[in-house]
C-alpha cells in the first residue's frame, strides 16, 4: 500500500503500533486536522502517546482550544473503544499529569515510561526525552525563553503554509528546516541522542522511542536503535511498526507529494 493510500481515512490500514508525540493540543501550531486523518487511516492495535499531547505550560496563560483538538481526543477515545490499547506516556508539557501515574482507565493507561516487545524481539524504551535535555531539567527559565523564541519560528511556519496550501503546494516545514541549518542545533540534537541512548545501553533496552526535541528520525546510536517520533506541530511524524518488526517512519509531506504525483499520473492518458 503507497503513503498516499494510507493518508486518505477511507482506507484503514491494520498495523502493530502507533507512536506519536508533540502534539501540543491547547496552542494555535498544533496541525490537529491533519493528525486526526492520519489516525483514521489506521487501525492498531496498541497507540503510544509520547509526550506533549496535551500543553499544559500554555493553558496555563489562557485556554484555546478548537472544536479540531476535541476530534483528536474523541478519535484516540474511539480508537480505545473498538480494542486499541492507548499509552499515555507524560512528558515535560503535560508533566501535570505525572501525579497521576499508573492510572489506569479500561484500554487507557498513563505512564511515565513504558517497554514495548517489537513483533521481532526487540526490546524498546519507550519515554518522552525531557529528562534527558540539560536545559529542561536544571535551568527551566532558559527553558520557557527557548519556548517562546521557537514560537516566534512557529508563527512565520503557519503562516507560510496558509499561503502554499493556497497555491496549491504541500506542507513544508520551515522550522524544521532551520534545525537542520543552525550549528547549535544540530549539536543538542546530537548530544540528547547520545545521552538517551547511553540510558539504554546501561538498563539493557535494544532501542529506544522519544519525542521531546520535535526531530523525527530512526538511526542507529552506538549499540542501540534510535527512533524519534517528532512531532504535530511542525514536521508532523509518526511511527509505525509493522507486523513482522519493522518500523517506518511517517512524513505527512512526503505523503502528500507522493499522492499529488499519484493522482497526475492518473490524468496522464495512456
Amino acid at each position: 500500500m503507497t503513503h498516499a493510500e494510507l493518508s486518505r481515512p477511507s482506507r484503514k490500514q491494520r498495523v502493530r503500533t502507533l507512536w506519536i508525540s508533540d502534539v501540543h493540543l491547547g496552542t494555535r501550531d498544533c496541525q490537529a486536522e491533519h493528525l486526526a486523518q492520519f489516525l483514521k487511516a489506521y487501525q492498531a492495535d496498541r497507540i503510544y502517546l509520547v509526550g506533549d499531547i496535551i500543553d499544559g505550560w500554555k493553558l496555563r496563560g489562557g485556554v484555546y482550544w478548537p472544536q479540531a483538538h476535541t476530534n483528536v481526543l474523541r478519535r484516540l477515545l474511539t480508537m480505545s473503544k473498538r480494542g486499541t490499547e492507548v499509552i499515555y506516556v507524560t512528558g515535560n508539557h503535560d508533566e501535570f499529569l505525572r501525579r497521576y501515574s499508573r492510572l489506569i482507565l479500561g484500554n487507557i493507561q498513563l505512564v511515565d515510561e513504558a517497554e514495548h516487545l517489537t513483533a521481532d524481539g526487540r526490546r524498546l524504551l519507550v519515554i518522552h526525552g525531557d529528562q534527558f535535555d540539560v536545559i529542561t531539567r536544571y535551568h527551566r527559565w532558559l527553558a520557557f525563553l527557548g519556548d517562546r523564541a521557537y514560537e516566534s519560528t512557529l508563527v512565520l511556519n503557519r503562516w507560510l503554509n496558509h499561503w502554499r496550501a493556497r497555491y496549491g503546494y504541500g506542507y513544508w516545514s520551515l522550522s524544521a528546516y532551520l534545525k537542520h541549518k543552525v550549528k547549535g542545533a544540530v549539536n543538542f540534537i546530537s548530544d540528547f541522542e547520545v545521552a538517551i541512548a547511553h540510558e539504554c545501553t546501561r538498563r539493557g533496552f535494544h532501542g529506544v522511542v522519544c519525542g521531546h526535541i520535535h526531530h523525527a528520525e530512526i538511526r542507529r546510536v552506538g549499540e542501540v536503535d534510535y527512533l524519534n517520533c517528532g512531532d504535530w506541530v511542525e514536521s508532523c511524524t509518526a511511527l509505525i511498526e509493522h507486523w513482522d518488526g519493522t518500523i517506518e517512519l511517517y512524513r505527512l509531506a512526503e505523503a502528500q507529494a507522493r499522492e499529488a504525483r499519484e493522482a497526475e499520473a492518473l490524468r496522464e492518458p495512456a
